[in-house]
């Protein structure tokens, strides 16, 4: 085959490839969004969006397979420390951006009385571990690992808050991630959880589960950054852009998230 016909062959299949693969973009996406994101998506592509290809997960698990060479093109973190040390070892293109707030929430069963209130957010843990001292029995307590999620960070921070992180012990149940932690929140043998506000909004729980918020100055604040990889492509790019604008922070808002800035005060 001569060169010339080579390069010819070369150029018709570049012509020719599939836009699909050709223009995906990968993207790597925190659990907290797994409701959200979604239709995020959908709008993005009913605007003439390239497809996306998503994973979810717990950001910290992200952070470790990014480090190892995993072939994300865009980090969604649920927090901002995932992504700045990425970012300080060389692993992004950039610091990124932060798009979104998170709220921390209780979730339990719904028709599982009594829900908390917004004074004492955390009574439930309160109960199910004087029923476990009385041995009559043992209620779950639901989070995320905080060894590798953030909002289990979160939800560790607010439990040390009310003084009940040591006394929760017997009772606590990790998840993986914050999405399986609301699975294991809202089983038969759990009192309840501590998960992401935008789960307990998602209609899939929404009819399952009683929530209440729990105060933001009861953890830090969940800012939620994210950022490219060095040689993204543009459908990644194209992505990136689109999710700091205006109609995805309309969908984040709807999913309790609060835009940019909310827990500085902006």
């Amino acid at each position: 085959m001569t060169s010339l016909l080579r390069l010819a062959l070369a150029c018709w299949l570049l012509v020719f490839a599939s836009p699909a693969i050709a223009g995906e973009a990968t993207v790597a996406v925190a659990s907290s969004l797994q409701f959200a994101f979604p239709e995020l998506v959908e709008r993005f592509r009913a605007q003439g969006g390239p497809p996306v290809r998503v994973n979810y997960g717990a950001s910290g698990n992200f952070r470790r397979q990014i480090a190892q060479g995993a072939p994300f093109e865009l980090f969604l973190s649920a927090d901002e420390q995932s992504v700045l040390a990425l970012h300080e070892a060389g692993f992004t293109e950039d610091a990124g951006a932060i798009y979104a707030v998170g709220r921390l929430a209780w979730i339990q069963r719904l028709g599982r009385r009594p829900l908390p209130d917004a004074e004492a957010p955390l009574a439930a843990v309160e109960a199910a571990i004087a029923t476990h001292r009385a041995g009559e029995g043992r209620p779950r307590v639901a989070l995320a690992n905080p060894e590798h999620a953030p909002y289990g960070i979160a939800a560790r921070q607010a439990l040390q808050r009310a003084g009940l992180w040591e006394d929760s012990a017997p009772l606590r149940v990790m998840g993986e991630n914050v999405s399986q932690a609301a699975r294991f929140a809202l089983a038969d043998e759990a009192r309840g959880g501590l998960v992401a506000y935008s789960l307990a909004l998602a209609p899939a729980l929404a009819d399952q589960a009683d929530h209440v918020l729990v105060p933001e100055s009861w953890h830090a604040p969940l800012r939620q950054r994210m950022a490219l990889m060095p040689g993204a492509g543009d459908a990644a790019r194209a992505l990136y852009a689109w999710l700091q604008g205006e109609e995805a922070g309309r969908i984040l808002a709807r999913f309790g998230f609060q835009p940019p800035g909310a827990a500085d005060g902006h």
